[in-house]
C-alpha cells in the first residue's frame, strides 16, 4: 500500500461512559449549584483519570471520551460560526426512545471560529497525554450540516455554495487542531447511513432515491474539499454510524448504495459499522480503495457489555479478506459508548472489559495492537 500511515489495529471511536460524578456535577451546574469553574475542574481531573485508563489497558489513540459534550455532534457543530443551536420542538427519533430536544440551525455563512471551544479542549488533552500515546480529535463530519431539517435555502440558495463555506470551516479547523499538536482527526458521520436504503427513524430527513443519489454525488466531494492540502503527517479518518443512542440505533441499512461514493473519500481510514445485520455484508467492501485506506470494522458492539464470541470474530475478519487484504483491516467497536452524556446500557467495567478484549483480538490477528 502506498500510505505511510493507518489507523491503529486495535481503536476505539471516542465516546466513553460519563461517570456519575461527572453528571451529578453537570445537573449541579444546570441547577446553578456550581460554577463553571468548579464543572470545569471536575472534567480536568475525570478527563485525567481515563486518559490513563485508556494508557493502562494498552490503547495508543487516546481520547477525552467527550466528557465536556453533551451530545456527539451538536456541541462542535453549534460552535462554528453561522451555525445555532435550538431547543427544538422534538428530540430525535431512535428504535423505542426519543432524545432531548435539540438540533442547530444554519443562520448565517457558515466559517471558521478561531475561538471554537473545541480547541481548548484538545489542548488539554494534548498535554495530559504528554507524548504517551496519539491524543485523537474526534468530530461531527462536515457531511452533518447537510441533513434537510438543518439547511437553509435562503442564506444558500445554492447548495454547491454552502458546500464550499463547510469545507472551508472544516479545512481551517483541522488546521488549527494541527497547530495544537493533533495527527489524528476522525469525522464521525451519520449522515451517510441516512443515504443508503434502508429504514430511518430519524424523524425529518426522509429523501426520495432520486434525491439520496444527488446527495451521495456531493457528500464525498465535501469531505475531499475539506481534507484537500491538508499536512501529510495528519491521519484522517471517518467514523460511518447508524445512530447510538442509549443502546438503541436510528438507521438501518447496508452498505451497498452508498459504497461506490463513500470510498471517494481521499482518508486514511474508514471506520465501518459491522456489529449486527442492520448493517448488511462486507461485499460493498470490494469498491474499497486498494492502495491508500484501512478499514476499521466494527464488529464488536457498544450497546451492551457481552463480550463476543472470539471464533465469530476470527471467522469474520477472515470472510472480510474476500474483499480486501488482511494488511487493510483494523479493529474497533461499531461506535462509541456514550454518543451522548446518556450513555448506553452498560457498566463503566464492562465498557473497559471489551476494549481490553479488542486489543486482545487485534494483538492475536495481526501480532500488534497498534
Amino acid at each position: 500500500m502506498s500510505t505511510t500511515q493507518r489507523p491503529f489495529r486495535a481503536n476505539h471511536v471516542g465516546s466513553l461512559l460519563r461517570p456519575k460524578r461527572l453528571k451529578d456535577a453537570r445537573k449541579d451546574y444546570q441547577n446553578n449549584e456550581i460554577d463553571a469553574q468548579t464543572l470545569k475542574n471536575i472534567e480536568d481531573e475525570e478527563i485525567e483519570r481515563i486518559i490513563d485508563k485508556q494508557l493502562e489497558i494498552g490503547l495508543h489513540s487516546i481520547t477525552d471520551g467527550e466528557f465536556r459534550r453533551s451530545w456527539w455532534h451538536f456541541d462542535f457543530l453549534e460552535n462554528l460560526d453561522g451555525v445555532e443551536g435550538y431547543t427544538s420542538e422534538r428530540g430525535l427519533t431512535f428504535e423505542g426512545v426519543e432524545t432531548r430536544n435539540h438540533n442547530v440551525k444554519v443562520v448565517d455563512k457558515v466559517a471558521f471560529n478561531p475561538n471554537h471551544p473545541h480547541f481548548e479542549h484538545f489542548k488539554f488533552l494534548y498535554d495530559k497525554v504528554n507524548g504517551r500515546a496519539t491524543a485523537k480529535v474526534s468530530i461531527p463530519s462536515p457531511n452533518q450540516l447537510f441533513h434537510p431539517n438543518i439547511l437553509n435555502e435562503e442564506i444558500y440558495p445554492d447548495i454547491n455554495d454552502f458546500a464550499h463555506d463547510v469545507a472551508k470551516a472544516y479545512h481551517d479547523s483541522s488546521l488549527k487542531f494541527y497547530e495544537l499538536g493533533a495527527r489524528y482527526i476522525q469525522l464521525d458521520d451519520v449522515y451517510w447511513a441516512n443515504l443508503t436504503s434502508g429504514t430511518q427513524n430519524t424523524r425529518g430527513r426522509d429523501r426520495s432515491e432520486s434525491e439520496k443519489e444527488i446527495a451521495r454525488q456531493l457528500a464525498y466531494k465535501v469531505i475531499n474539499e475539506a481534507i484537500s492540502d491538508l499536512p501529510k503527517d495528519l491521519l484522517i479518518t471517518t467514523h460511518i454510524c447508524r445512530g447510538n443512542y442509549q443502546s438503541t440505533w436510528a438507521i438501518s441499512g447496508g452498505y451497498e448504495p452508498i459504497a461506490p461514493y463513500l470510498f471517494k473519500e481521499q482518508l486514511d481510514g474508514f471506520f465501518l459499522e459491522y456489529d449486527d445485520k442492520r448493517s448488511g455484508d462486507f461485499e460493498p467492501l470490494r469498491f474499497f480503495p486498494k492502495d491508500r485506506s484501512f478499514a476499521v470494522l466494527g464488529l464488536f458492539t457498544s450497546k451492551n457489555g457481552e463480550l463476543e464470541d472470539k471464533d465469530t470474530i476470527l471467522k469474520r475478519v477472515k470472510e472480510a479478506q474476500n474483499y480486501i487484504d488482511l494488511e487493510q483491516i483494523c479493529l474497533s467497536p461499531q461506535c462509541g459508548f456514550a454518543s451522548t452524556e446518556e450513555g448506553n446500557k452498560l457498566t463503566e467495567e464492562e465498557q473497559w472489559k471489551k476494549l481490553a478484549y479488542i486489543i486482545e483480538i487485534a494483538n492475536e490477528v495481526f501480532g500488534t495492537s497498534k
